[in-house]
């Protein structure tokens, strides 16, 4: 699948994680940016020509959450990034952390321990490109 034509933004603080993401997206043929923090993401978003999804950990590095990302970037007046899917995956599921995220616009929230990696990214792709993938 080499399909080079999608950019996903992986905002995830965990290292050895993000960079097992970015290597099973770009197997993929999807090209990944990642940011650590909310304040590297929105230079991401604000600077980049597109960004078709964005994967979302709750708990990141620095002051700001998850939320306060998503919060963000559905209130951006540029709409860089206002509607693209957003793909929660963190360690807890409160049923108000969900109920937010899914409020705010975001397409899925997953638990880490309750999927695989590949399982994940076969969601992502299957939105980005309308089409079922094998993520091995």
């Amino acid at each position: 699948m080499e399909k080079k034509d999608k950019v996903i933004l992986v905002l995830e603080d965990e290292r050895p994680l993000q960079e097992a993401i970015r290597i099973k997206l770009e197997k993929s043929g999807i090209d990944v940016v990642t940011a650590r923090n909310v304040e590297q993401a929105k230079l991401y978003v604000l600077d980049l020509g597109k960004i078709d999804a964005i994967w979302l950990d709750h708990y990141l590095m620095g002051k700001e959450n998850g939320l306060d990302f998503i919060a963000w970037c559905r209130e951006e007046k540029s709409a860089k990034c206002r509607l693209t899917p957003i793909f929660v995956v963190s360690n807890t599921a409160s049923y108000d952390k969900v109920s937010t995220y899914l409020s705010f616009g975001a397409k899925k929230y997953f638990v880490k321990s309750n999927y695989k990696l590949e399982e994940i990214i076969a969601e992502i792709i299957k939105e980005l490109y309308n089409e079922n993938v094998d993520i091995n």
